[in-house]
């Protein structure tokens, strides 16, 4: 297929596609995936080998939050039956994060619900990141803790926080369906402020929340030029109890396909497949790591992922290895300063780095799975092991 051949070629040369190229990817068949795949994975391959980086998600306050983000259980007004806890001790999020580490994780991010940190809880924060980088030095830690205020980011730094991550979630056009008590605009500017403290940028987006193809291109086109380091695709986990508990809108071979444009948009970047996996990739998540070089370990932020030992033993089925604590993730060239206009993607801060063929609102094969959806009730916040 011309049309694939000609992302590949691309994609090893860093150089950004068409808007139409990327639509296009989209709009293949169900009977052109395995190309798709395979010229994704090629470019996968070229710039990550068949490394598999393992992050892993801790939850240092689950719900509770004044954000009316309609994809999430922690939002105001969820009635999901979820955990809810205020903040963690230091020490107690550090023994959760040890056992992520110790599961095989490279990377560790560090969650908090709510608009954005208050300078107590980055002072919090900070305390975490130190307990985890005294016990685990080789241990990249990521902070997820909502909008940004000026200075915040320079102070998670010099705690030793590496990255920050605040993903745009979805097209600036379709921004106010999803949320209203910020704007868009609003998370870019955090993402901006996270490049300019040197912490690597995390960004990335939603899919399945009843977004045409054409949005899906949009906000992986605004990540590209935003310039992360690593791009989390987030595939909707439709919570009962948050308005979109009905979406059901992705077959697995759209996920696929969703990643691969992904890969085509952003050759260079670690791609993550994050929340979301095991709901809509289902059986074909061994798949995806021919398009994606990265993974969280074991379960989410308030669901259950699958079982950590049976994510280490799909990634050795498939043929993939994990990333080990020494080893860059990241082409040299975007840490050692690549710049976007040249066709890079990414911050090169010299930090450690981490449906139908028209919609992606097409019905889901075989119909909603609810009972894929399991609320976490372990972990972090609980008084059972977490799974690692």
């Amino acid at each position: 297929m011309d049309l694939l051949n000609t992302l590949v070629d691309k994609g090893l040369r860093r150089e950004l596609p068409t808007r139409d190229e990327a639509l296009a990817v989209l709009a293949t068949s169900d009977d052109d995936l395995l190309d798709v795949v395979a010229a994704a994975g090629k470019v996968r391959r070229h710039w990550f080998g068949r490394r598999v980086k393992l992050n892993y998600l801790v939850n240092l306050k689950s719900g509770l939050c004044p954000e009316d983000c309609s994809y999430c259980s922690q939002r105001l007004g969820s009635t999901a039956d979820i955990l809810t806890y205020t903040w963690l001790k230091p020490e107690e999020a550090a023994q959760a994060a040890a056992a992520g580490l110790a599961g095989g994780a490279k990377r560790v991010c560090l969650v908090a619900s709510g608009r954005g940190p208050t300078d107590r809880d980055v002072d919090r924060v900070s305390r975490t990141i130190k307990a985890i980088k005294e016990a685990h030095e080789d241990a990249e830690v990521c902070a997820c803790l909502g909008l940004l205020s000026e200075g915040q980011a320079e102070r998670l730094r010099a705690a030793g926080a590496d990255a920050y991550n605040h993903n745009l979630n979805t097209s600036e056009a379709t921004y106010g369906d999803i949320t209203t008590t910020h704007t868009y605009a609003d998370r870019v500017d955090t993402v901006r402020k996270a490049h300019a403290a040197g912490l690597s940028a995390c960004s990335g987006l939603i899919a399945g929340m009843g977004e045409s193809d054409e949005d899906l291109v949009d906000v992986v086109f605004a990540l590209r030029a935003l310039d992360p380091d690593s791009v989390p695709v987030n595939f909707l986990i439709p919570f009962e109890g948050t308005p979109l508990a009905k979406e059901w809108n992705l077959t697995p071979q759209h996920c696929l396909r969703i990643l691969a444009m992904v890969r085509f948009v952003c050759p260079d970047v670690e791609v993550r497949i994050a929340g979301g996996r095991e709901v809509h990739l289902r059986s074909l998540q061994p798949l995806a790591l021919h398009l994606a070089n990265s993974i969280f370990l074991g379960d989410y932020l308030t669901s259950e992922g699958q079982a950590g030992k049976a994510d280490l033993e799909m990634i050795a089925d498939a043929g993939f290895e994990v990333e080990g604590a020494g080893e860059a993730t990241l082409p040299e060239h975007r840490v050692c300063g690549g710049r976007p206009e040249d066709g890079a993607c990414g911050s090169g801060t010299g930090a450690p780095c981490a449906a139908s063929a028209s919609s992606a609102t097409s019905p889901a094969a075989g119909g909603p799975r609810p009972d894929l959806v399991a609320v976490r009730r372990r972990g972090a916040g609980t008084d059972l092991a977490p799974n690692a």
